[in-house]
């Protein structure tokens, strides 16, 4: 998931089928468009509006604490008459037109947002309804309609189905989502990571922050739903004849678990870069490794986020606290003390004040069977719509 991206650099790629994924531009740090009062973030929102903001949702529903109510309708004031959401429109009152460029990653995290606030079955039933419409015929999504299939996109959109609880059911031409994943998947003896796309000759090449993503897409898993393992242990590395998710998805966390295990960090991705700390995907590298091996096997990179991401998330906004609190919560560190930081209360500032925060001294440890209030309200709001329920990323947050 990351924290910045550029829409029209990603969309040229869907478009030309480019086979790796390009690294976008950070959004101007000064505004060409009017920030409004509900979004959260002070950067230009042109190309991650929807997705920071779905992102801010998700990790204060994660830590117990309800979103102003203008936070959650300019999320909902952002979709399009068919259900699609753009990264950002500047006019909502605008009926959409074939310039506005709807994509699956804005759409996806927006599904997950708005059914973990509760009380949303008519956006969310139009924007699955949108992705339902868009899938390919190998069962995955690319970032743009139409585009071939990429491992991030499919993750997040597997996500969002998961939110309305029929994934497993989302098939095009006989083809599920997972066939998409599997596909992207690589043998063990060739890392058994997952590649973003093919290249053009077809060759698949690892890449971490399509496997972070496909991990947790692979175990049907979105940012809302994203939990431990129950049982903590090292990924192991297991190729088979007929690969399931679930062994896919621990293949790819071995991979992970190596790539980490000399620095406790994923490194940049972006050319001349390449000792640079890639601090949104070693979140995810967290989220991806706890859910497979359990909090133990995400320990060493979680450590190192604790002592080094201060800066990066100030810098970055809300959609780099959002990341960094779906890691700790998921890994089992504590988002309020994160290395001497509170990123609740710091996501908290970028946008409107929510309506209520559950005090961390009356949370309940898991291990003692307690549940929080907030906790309960927001199952319920859930149950009651129909709701099944992380991420990422599509886009992962890169360094600047």
């Amino acid at each position: 998931m990351n924290v910045r991206r550029s829409a029209a650099v990603l969309a040229a790629t869907a478009v030309i089928g480019t086979a790796t994924p390009v690294m976008a531009a950070s959004p101007s740090p000064s505004p060409s468009v009017a920030i409004p009062s509900g979004l959260y973030g002070t950067t230009d929102p042109t190309y991650d509006g929807v997705w920071r903001q779905s992102l801010a949702l998700i990790a204060q529903f994660r830590v117990d604490v309800k979103p102003a109510a203008k936070a959650i309708n300019w999320l909902v004031g952002q979709q399009c008459a068919n259900g699609a959401f753009a990264a950002f429109r500047a006019e909502p009152a605008t009926a959409c037109d074939a310039k506005v460029m709807a994509d699956t990653n804005s759409t996806a995290a927006a599904v997950q947002a708005l059914s973990a606030v509760g009380e949303q079955e008519v956006p969310i039933k139009k924007a699955v309804t949108w992705l339902k419409s868009v899938q390919n015929k190998d069962g995955g999504w690319g970032y743009l309609p139409g585009g071939p299939s990429d491992a991030n996109s499919t993750a997040v959109v597997i996500g969002a189905l998961n939110t309305w609880g029929d994934s497993e059911d989302v098939k095009k031409d006989g083809k599920s989502p997972y066939d998409a994943l599997l596909d992207l998947a690589l043998p063990c003896t060739d890392s058994g990571a997952f590649a973003y796309q093919p290249d053009k000759k077809g060759k698949l090449t690892a890449n971490a922050d399509a496997t972070a993503a496909a991990v947790v897409g692979a175990l049907d898993m979105s940012m809302v739903t994203a939990r431990a393992a129950g049982e903590s242990a090292d990924p192991v590395c297991t190729d088979a004849s007929d690969l399931t998710p679930e062994q896919a998805a621990t293949n790819g966390a071995s991979y992970l678990a190596e790539s980490v295990k000399k620095d406790g960090y994923l490194k940049s991705a972006l050319a001349g870069a390449e000792d640079r700390p890639d601090y949104g995907n070693t979140a995810d590298a967290v989220v991806a490794l706890a859910v497979t091996g359990g909090p133990k096997a995400a320990q060493q990179p979680l450590t190192w986020l604790e002592q080094n991401s201060a800066d990066w998330a100030k810098q970055n906004g809300p959609a780099a606290y959002a990341q960094l609190i779906l890691a700790a919560s998921v890994a089992g560190a504590d988002p309020r003390d994160f290395g001497g930081t509170d990123l609740v209360k710091q996501l908290n500032a970028t946008g409107p004040e929510p309506k209520a925060t559950a005090p961390a001294e009356e949370k309940k440890d898991e291990d003692d069977g307690g549940v929080s209030v907030w906790w309960i309200i927001g199952v319920g709001l859930v149950a009651g719509i129909g709701v099944g329920f992380l991420i990422s990323s599509r886009n992962k947050g890169q360094q600047l």
